[in-house]
Parts: C-alpha cells; sequence; structure tokens
C-alpha cells in the first residue's frame, strides 16, 4: 500500500518488541489505577473485585481481536488503517478522527490527574497559576520529545514503565501484610445499574493498549512485535490491578471517600514517607503514560494525510529527526486547550465512551478480513476469534446503553458530526489542491 511505502521511508523502526511492550503497559497503567479503585468502591463496594474480573474479561476478547487484525499491518494509523481497509474511506476517516479525539480527550484526562496528585504533595497546585503553568510544562517537554525522535520517546517510556512499576509493587508486597479481612464486606449484592456503572468506569483503567498499535510504520518486525505486547501487557496488567484493588480495600476502610487512594492506603501502613512514596510514583505514571499516549496521537493526524485524507502538510517528516513535527505541534496545541478546559471525570468519560466505538470498528473488521480473499494476511491467528468478535461487540453495545447521552454521550455524538463534516469538506473542496508531502 502507498501509505505504508511512504511511511517506512519517512519514519524510523526504532520501536522493538519490548519497547511496544513498554509502550502498551504505559499507556493501561497511567491514572486509571491510582484513582479508580475509590470510586468504584464507592458504587458497589468489595463487589469491585469482580467488576475488576469482568472488565479484563471484556478487554480480553477485544484485545485477542486487535492482536490479529493489527498483524495484518505494518504501516503507521492502527484503528484508522484497519477500519479503512475493512469498511472504505469514510468509516476510516471517522475513526481516525474519532481515536485522535479520544486521545487528545485521555491526555486531558490524565493530565487532570497528574494535577490532583501534585496537589497532594504541592497543594498550590490546585490554583489556576500552577495548573496551567504545569500543563504548559507536561505539554511542552512531552511534545520537545517527541519531536526529536522515536528511540528518544521509547527510551523515556521504559525509564518511565520501571519507574510507575517500582511504588506499585512495593504498594502490593507490603500492604499484603496488613489487610485486615474485616474491610471485605459481600453481604449486599449490587444492584445491577451500579454494577455496570461501575465497569463503564473501571474500564478506563484497562484501556489504552491500543496506542501500541499506531506506531507500526516506527516499530521492528510490527505484524508479529504488536500482537506480543498487547498480549502480554493485558496479562500482566490484570494481574496487577487486582493485586492493587484487594490492598486498597484491605488497608483503607474510607476507601470509598478517598481522592488519592493509593496514596492514603500507603499511608495507613507504611506512614507519611509511604504515602508520599505512592504519590511521587502516581506522578511518574501519569507523565509515562502521557508519554506512550501522545506518541500515538500525534501519528494519526500524520497516517490520515498520507492516505490523503487530510492536509498535505500534516503527513510532513523533519528532514533530520525523521517526525511528523507538523502533526505534533498540531496534536500538542489542541491538547492543551482541551486539558484546560475539561476536569478528570468529565474527560475520562468521554474518552471511554468514544474509544469504545471505535474497538467496536476494529473487533467487526475481524470477520470481513477474514472473509476476503484480498485482504493483508495474518501473521497471528486468535483463537475463537469470530466468537470473540461477537461477543466483544455484543460488551460493547451493552457498556454504551450505560452511558447518559445528555451530558458526555452528547459530545461524542458532536464530536462525530463534526468528524463527518470534515471528511466532507476536504473530500470535495480541500483535495483538488492536494500536494504529495515533502520532506523539510
Amino acid at each position: 500500500m502507498e501509505a505504508e511505502q511512504n511511511t517506512q521511508e519517512n519514519l524510523v523502526r526504532g520501536i522493538s518488541r519490548w519497547d511496544l511492550t513498554a509502550i502498551a503497559i504505559n499507556t493501561v497503567i497511567g491514572t486509571g489505577i491510582f484513582l479508580l479503585p475509590a470510586k468504584v468502591t464507592g458504587l458497589i463496594g468489595s463487589f469491585s473485585l469482580f467488576a475488576f474480573v469482568a472488565c479484563a474479561v471484556i478487554v480480553g476478547l477485544i484485545v485477542v481481536c486487535f492482536a490479529e487484525v493489527s498483524s495484518r499491518f505494518a504501516a503507521t494509523g492502527g484503528m484508522y488503517l484497519y477500519a479503512r481497509e475493512a469498511f472504505g474511506s469514510a468509516v476510516g476517516f471517522e475513526v481516525g478522527w474519532l481515536y485522535w479525539v479520544v486521545r487528545v480527550t485521555t491526555f486531558a484526562t490524565n493530565c487532570n490527574a497528574l494535577l490532583i496528585y501534585t496537589g497532594f504533595l504541592f497543594p498550590a497546585a490546585k490554583t489556576d497559576f500552577w495548573r496551567y503553568l504545569i500543563v504548559s510544562l507536561v505539554v511542552l517537554a512531552i511534545s520537545v520529545i517527541n519531536f526529536l525522535g522515536v528511540r528518544e520517546s521509547s527510551l523515556l517510556t521504559n525509564v518511565f514503565t520501571v519507574g510507575k512499576l517500582i511504588p506499585l509493587f512495593v504498594f502490593v508486597l507490603v500492604g499484603m501484610f496488613f489487610i485486615d479481612p474485616a474491610n471485605f464486606n459481600f453481604s449486599a449484592i449490587p444492584e445491577y445499574a451500579s454494577f455496570s456503572s461501575a465497569i463503564l468506569i473501571l474500564i478506563y483503567a484497562f484501556v489504552g493498549f491500543e496506542a501500541a498499535v499506531i506506531p507500526a510504520g516506527e516499530t521492528k518486525d510490527p505484524q508479529k512485535s504488536v500482537p506480543f505486547a498487547l498480549l502480554l501487557a493485558l496479562v500482566f496488567c490484570t494481574l496487577l490491578f487486582i493485586l492493587i484493588q484487594i490492598v486498597s480495600i484491605g488497608t483503607l476502610p474510607e476507601l470509598a471517600t478517598s481522592e488519592s487512594a493509593l496514596a492514603e492506603a500507603a499511608g495507613k501502613f507504611m506512614g507519611s514517607f509511604g504515602a508520599s512514596f505512592i504519590a511521587v510514583g502516581a506522578l511518574v505514571s501519569v507523565l509515562g503514560n502521557l508519554n506512550g499516549g501522545f506518541l500515538a496521537t500525534s501519528r494519526i493526524p500524520f497516517a490520515m494525510a498520507e492516505q490523503k485524507e487530510l492536509p498535505a502538510i500534516l503527513a510532513k517528516t523533519h528532514a533530520k529527526f525523521k517526525t511528523p513535527y507538523v502533526s505534533i505541534i498540531l496534536t500538542s496545541i489542541v491538547i492543551f486547550i482541551f486539558t484546560i478546559q475539561t476536569s478528570f471525570v468529565t474527560a475520562l468519560t468521554i474518552a471511554t465512551i468514544t474509544r469504545l466505538l471505535v474497538y467496536a470498528a476494529t473487533c467487526a473488521s475481524l470477520p470481513v478480513f477474514r472473509r476476503r480473499k484480498d485482504a493483508p494476511p495474518a501473521k497471528f491467528t486468535a483463537p475463537f476469534g469470530i466468537v470473540a468478535a461477537v461477543l466483544s461487540l455484543i460488551l460493547i453495545i451493552w457498556l454504551l446503553t450505560r452511558v447518559d447521552y445528555q451530558k458526555e454521550g452528547k459530545v461524542m455524538l458532536y464530536m462525530a458530526a463534526i468528524g463527518l463534516i470534515i471528511y466532507f469538506a476536504y473530500r470535495f473542496l480541500g483535495k483538488r489542491n492536494f500536494e504529495s508531502p515533502s520532506e523539510t
């Protein structure tokens, strides 16, 4: 495909299989596991442990579909390319647009969470001046790192992965010795509405893995590396999350009302040092997540421009650093504005429901590719792939029925409509003057 050829010429394949696994883990372990244990416990108490298992099953089915579909492609673009190849340019554009919205809102969610944990250590961070300053510095620093090159971004991601896992491992290993079984209460079964709402919120803690499929054009042997990274990251994160929730419930009786749950729980069994240690770990985790997520976010406009569905300038790569610098600049500006204008919960909900639509497109593409004789060959065949795709779509539809379409759902519908307007406007107006991108 033309896109793949352009990608391979203008980008550097500097991401190894283990780098990609680190990216997947980094984008899954972000803010969710530091803040959501309290929110789901507030909804359904100790039954939140079952919600973690339910989310792992739902996301596991989706990941299996991603593993097979991603093994058919070696170019940058991820879900956008899958949808475009399976369902045509209009659906592909909408998926690419919505996923860009997902990544922007996810960055805003995590950046707001960064401010929450910064406020735990530095209360003044909650004021407008410090909020604007911190967000500005974070966006600028991550943009510069991604501009300098994919190897630099991957190296930083690896460092952040280790930096975030150490505090979480310490939290689990030490906290296990301080669990009070009396804190667990399964006497009152939660209502269906509360349990399903908890899963919709908690699903955010498990998503983000798809960021690893986006930079395929910068990955070594992506058709084998991507499925490996996705599956390993899911297993690792699921086990870690369940252990963290067990320790959180078992050591913090007031978990349901906590704002910075893990830090407060650590304070119970490791004192003030433990609380600060976890708070710093949360900051490292969020920064790593932001860096890995930005890599994926900035590549979406680049991939869509390569397919001549956005202005050619977005497909330009820097002559020295081989990075899509125009797409990086555009993404950083939009991210900054959206982060300043939203709160943690609002951005989280928008990101989650929009992401589910994108996931649905990839899951639906699996049977389409299996049926088509001219589809790119798969390097990984998912066991029970058709069953996984059907179940994934059913579960996604079920989760979307839990959305309040008078609030966050309305924003998602507006974004989808804007995407269609951009697609048709550029197709019938801007595309006439399309010029092939050139390096600068």
